[in-house]
């Protein structure tokens, strides 16, 4: 994530593993500490499975670097921005 170079051979999702995903699961957010939930090569079609379905919250460039173990609760606080189909966000965990 903090590298001086874009590395486009991290993990992400690819159109057929969002929609499995939002097919057959009732996970509610998905997050990832990339700039992206989308494999390089499926960037687009992969977003619009997830945006579609508008059940699953995606949060990209999270940094849990000193999160420890457990069980959490995570709040993730949005700006407001009318007419946007993201936005930044602030996540904060509660053990």
């Amino acid at each position: 994530m903090f590298k001086n170079q874009f590395d486009t051979s991290y993990v992400g999702f690819t159109k057929n593993g969002a929609q499995w995903l939002v097919e057959n699961t009732d996970i509610k957010m998905v997050g990832i500490d990339y700039l992206s939930v989308a494999a390089w090569t499926d960037l687009i079609p992969s977003h619009l499975v997830f945006l579609k379905s508008r059940e699953i919250i995606l949060v990209e460039a999270l940094k849990l670097d000193n999160v420890q173990p457990g069980i959490y609760s995570v709040h993730c606080l949005p700006l407001r921005l009318l007419g946007a189909e993201g936005s930044p966000i602030r996540c904060i965990v509660i053990k």
